[in-house]
């Protein structure tokens, strides 16, 4: 007589688990194909301070120009400030209204370091960084002993302590509502300058790319399965044996620690800090460009924050063109309030585009591949026959 042993509980998630937490089961050779062209693309990206590509309405001038690589720059980080908040809240499921407070630590952070002290860039740069890991420990700590709307109000108050602290300029060392200047003195010169904003393009091309390869990892890492279970089923994560509250600590944290390098990077961008970094409406804007991407997507969490950032850049120049001036009132009133335009559009998405602009593509692709099989079996037949 044969007995027949129950599978280990440590399996039964992976039977049991929401197809939306398996991993696409991807062929070698469409991981490669993926591969080369995520290659290609940043080597074109990375190419273009070269080219004279000019994109009228989207651009303000050819792509060497300074106003153009600025722009982009621009959109390259806040796209990888969109990723971290992915990781935040499309990896783990954790509504945050606090993650601007660690961009804040790394852009008010690195300013007062080198406004303060002879220290170099790059050792300023580790204390900073090393600083909002710290942070991070602790109000993650703090943050993830509450779950759901609770611990979206407890990051939201430690984020207007931050902008309380940054306003209240204690010492002079925030610079209060005028904000802080980039001190440059012990800044390579090649980070200094409009004549040098090509590097400072490159150097947030590279911040992208880096805060993706980071992202990608951790969701393709145990712990980032793990995470991806514990927002579904939390409770199911206990019973198997799993620590759900380390692994959303872990999360919180490498989350924060992107958004603090990011913000070192936006202040060698910016030459300064400015009190809206610290503000939890820029929080609400990076989960716009999430959904407005697409949750759970990390390519749409970079669109939704390149496309906001240039909608945001240009409906601000097209508000005070002469062309909207001359218009009737009925157009022109809406026209000239580019937060109006941002929010229609992000109403619109909700509604038509549920799964935002990755949703979008992913269910045109489902459509067109089940053509595309009925197409080529009518081949095969046909040559069969």
């Amino acid at each position: 007589m044969t007995t027949q042993t129950a599978p280990p509980a440590s399996a039964a998630p992976a039977d049991d688990a929401p197809r939306a937490d398996r991993p696409a089961r991807r062929t070698p050779s469409g991981t490669l194909v993926r591969t080369l062209a995520g290659v290609a693309l940043v080597a074109l990206l990375a190419c273009l301070p070269l080219l004279a590509i000019h994109v009228p309405g989207v651009l303000p001038g050819p792509t060497y120009t300074p106003g153009a690589l600025q722009m982009m720059a621009l959109c390259w980080l806040i796209g990888a400030l969109a990723l971290s908040y992915h990781l935040l809240f499309g990896v783990a499921g954790l509504l945050s209204f606090g993650h601007a407070l660690y961009f804040a630590a790394g852009v008010y952070g690195l300013a007062i370091v080198l406004d303060t002290t002879e220290i170099p860039l790059l050792p300023a740069a580790a204390l900073v960084l090393v600083g909002g890991i710290v942070l991070a420990h602790v109000v993650g700590a703090i943050s993830l002993r509450v779950t759901g709307i609770s611990f979206a109000m407890v990051t939201l108050a430690f984020a207007q302590a931050g902008n309380v602290l940054v306003r209240r300029n204690p010492g002079g060392a925030t610079g209060g509502e005028e904000g802080l200047a980039l001190a440059t003195g012990n800044v390579p010169d090649a980070f200094v300058g409009v004549l040098n904003t090509r590097n400072l393009y490159w150097l947030a091309l590279a911040v992208l790319v880096g805060v993706y390869l980071v992202v990608l990892w951790v969701e393709r890492s145990r712990a980032g399965h793990v995470a991806a279970a514990t927002r579904e089923n939390e409770m199911r994560v206990r019973v198997i044996g799993g620590r759900p509250y380390l692994v959303k600590l872990l999360v919180f944290v490498l989350a924060a620690t992107l958004a603090t390098v990011v913000g070192m990077a936006y202040l060698l961008l910016q030459s300064g800090a400015v009190p809206r970094a610290t503000s939890a409406d820029f929080t609400l804007t990076l989960l716009v460009m999430v959904v407005l991407g697409g949750v759970g997507s990390r390519w749409g969490a970079i669109v939704g924050g390149v496309l906001y950032t240039i909608l945001d850049q240009r409906l601000g120049t097209l508000a005070g063109s002469a062309t909207v001036a001359d218009l009737p009132a009925v157009l022109r009133v809406p026209l000239s309030e580019p937060l109006f335009l941002l929010g229609t559009l992000f109403i619109l998405v909700v509604m038509f585009l549920p799964g935002g602009i990755a949703g979008a593509a992913s269910r045109l692709a489902a459509r067109r591949r089940p053509r595309e099989d009925r197409e080529g079996a009518r081949e095969r037949l046909e040559e069969v026959a």
